[in-house]
């Protein structure tokens, strides 16, 4: 945050306005905005501010940073040329008195002087003017990214084939979302919204593939509530993600069960239909051993065992890195969110240092792995080249 708005102030500050009254109240502008988000992470749940004022302004204002930081950083190669000019210009000669025509009276020559130091106002307006340019480029890409976090989900419908598959189980429709992140800033009629959108789908399953919130069940009792209206020939199922273990767990699981949502904890269930079956396996998330919670942690043995190989296996893991142990068990398809799809470009290629696929469909081996871009977000209310989805 620190070298976020450092490089801010002396681009988007310091740059552009004289010393002075001006400069002194942008610096203090800019210092409460980069303390914002600070307090909206070091205070969560202990400070209100309206209905979550504090929440929207602190991480809208880091989104939009963000994007301010990029796009002031793509000017630097113009400021650089202009730079690179203006020392040429300075160290050429240059005639400040033409020689007299020849025959005249006068017989002096030409003078010649340094070519004097470029007007500071030039100087002043071209930083002003990149300035602009990239604010109008920022505010146009977080404002684009607040629309699309805010929308409906997008449909994604992914065939997927088994070899394996009793053919009595073909077209068994499995609809799938993760990343919730149901927070002061996200839920309500959004989430509703969401809910229809899988109910629309007609499914069999419903899989909720972890980071459904980010609060207590006290602060989003009535956000998660339309949960009990999903409706699914064979069961909503869920499991969790990394931020399930930054509250209360064991209150969340408990409420998720009073909602008609059955929580899978490195177990496995039968889902069958004309007298055959699949497996529909899931396990907790890989940070959930260093939460400190007692017999919390994935554990894929566990909720493989004792089940017939012979028998397909759909396995519900929060995050996409845990295929490496879907597929030495020779599990056929892992659905798994984590990601968002990056959220934020160019986030996605950040996103790779730490995980096998950003979004998507792809094989793993002789495992199949589809990557949810999730339905809300996480910190600025923004997506830009992620849409919400339900696959």
């Amino acid at each position: 945050m620190v070298l976020l708005h450092g490089y801010l102030w002396w681009r988007l500050v310091r740059s552009t306005t004289r010393p002075g009254r001006v400069r002194r109240r942008l610096t203090v502008l800019l210092v409460v905005l980069a303390v914002l988000p600070v307090l909206v992470v070091l205070l969560r749940g202990r400070l209100s501010v309206g209905d979550g004022v504090l929440d929207w302004v602190g991480y809208t204002w880091l989104g939009l940073a963000f994007y301010l930081f990029l796009a002031t950083l793509a000017t630097e190669p113009i400021r650089v040329v202009a730079r690179l000019v203006q020392r040429r210009r300075r160290s050429e000669p240059f005639d400040e008195a033409a020689p007299p025509e020849p025959g005249t009276a006068s017989g002096g020559g030409a003078v010649r002087a340094d070519r004097p130091v470029q007007d500071p106002s030039r100087r002043l307006f071209l930083a002003r003017s990149l300035v602009v340019g990239a604010g109008a480029v920022a505010v146009g890409t977080a404002g684009t990214g607040v629309v699309l976090a805010n929308s409906a989900p997008v449909v994604r419908r992914v065939p997927i084939r088994i070899p394996r598959l009793d053919p009595a189980m073909a077209g068994l429709r499995i609809v799938t979302f993760s990343d919730g992140h149901l927070s002061s800033t996200y839920g309500g009629r959004r989430f509703e919204r969401l809910v229809e959108t899988v109910n629309a789908q007609r499914p069999d399953v419903v899989a909720i593939v972890g980071d459904l919130v980010d609060g207590e069940v006290s602060e989003l009792r009535e956000d998660v509530a339309p949960l009990a209206d999903l409706v699914s020939d064979q069961g909503v199922y869920f499991v969790t993600g990394n931020h399930e273990y930054f509250v209360d767990t064991g209150q969340w699981l408990r409420h998720l069960s009073t909602l008609g949502v059955d929580v899978l904890r490195n177990e496995r269930v039968s889902i069958g239909r004309g007298g055959a079956t699949v497996d529909l396996a899931g396990i907790d998330d890989r940070t959930a051993a260093a939460s400190g919670l007692p017999g919390h942690g994935a554990d894929l043995d566990a909720a493989l065992d004792g089940r017939d190989d012979a028998v397909p296996v759909v396995l519900l893991a929060h995050q996409p890195v845990q295929v490496e142990q879907a597929r030495a068990a020779g599990v056929d398809l892992q659905l798994s969110g984590h990601t968002h799809g990056g959220q934020l470009w160019p986030f996605d290629y950040a996103v790779l240092l730490d995980q096998p696929v950003v979004e998507g469909w792809s094989q793993q081996g002789d495992t199949q792995l589809y990557v949810s871009s999730g339905a809300g977000y996480w910190g600025p209310p923004m997506r830009v080249g992620a849409r919400p989805e339900v696959t």
